[in-house]
């Protein structure tokens, strides 16, 4: 019998490996976009709630600091560190507006969004991968099992074979640190 420590352990493994094997491309094709935008001279934009808020700010830390490699800082900026921005769109236009308006803002073609969401039905992020697809921008979209919303605005979805909001953001997490491998690795080249 296997305790609640032992279990929450033997969950996020399964999860993570079959993450893996379902998305092992998609995870590729993203570091492919991250890597060929910042080259390029883009920047990379992330959004994303609650705990994928904390996700989105920790991929713009491992890009613009470093991941495990001494490198150039890598242009990445998390919509969700704007505490003024955030609150006066979304008491003035509503929550849903909240990263759109810094995707008008700060997108252009040719950069990238990254839009993290466990249930992959959050209306702000699903408005700003919409509008970032408009302006011409990569869109990767981090998901849960229900990708449905955020798939059609997305090039790259990874989504997660799971339903438990735990096991979907440690998923992510482990694909965001595969990603941002590859990046340094393929800039470093």
């Amino acid at each position: 019998m296997h305790s609640a420590l032992d279990s929450v352990f033997i969950a996020s493994v399964d999860v993570v490996g079959r993450t893996l094997v379902a998305n092992r491309e998609s995870i590729r094709r993203a570091a492919e976009l991250v890597s060929g935008a910042v080259a390029a001279g883009g920047k990379v934009l992330l959004c994303g709630n609650g705990g994928s808020a904390a996700d989105a700010q920790h991929f713009a830390a491992e890009l613009v600091g470093k991941f495990q490699t001494e490198r150039r800082a890598l242009p990445a900026l998390a919509l969700t560190v704007d505490t003024s921005v955030i609150t006066a769109v979304g008491n003035d236009m509503g929550y849903e507006q909240v990263f759109v308006r810094q995707v008008e803002a700060l997108g252009r073609t040719g950069d990238v969004l990254i839009c993290l969401s466990t249930s992959g039905k959050s209306p702000n992020v699903v408005l700003a991968a919409r509008r970032g697809r408009e302006l011409g921008m990569q869109v990767i979209a981090f998901t849960g099992a229900d990708s449905q919303f955020l798939s059609p605005y997305a090039a790259v979805t990874v989504a997660v074979p799971s339903r438990e909001t735990p096991r979907v953001q440690e998923a992510h997490l482990v694909s965001g640190h595969a990603v941002c491998q590859m990046v340094e690795q393929t800039l470093l080249e």
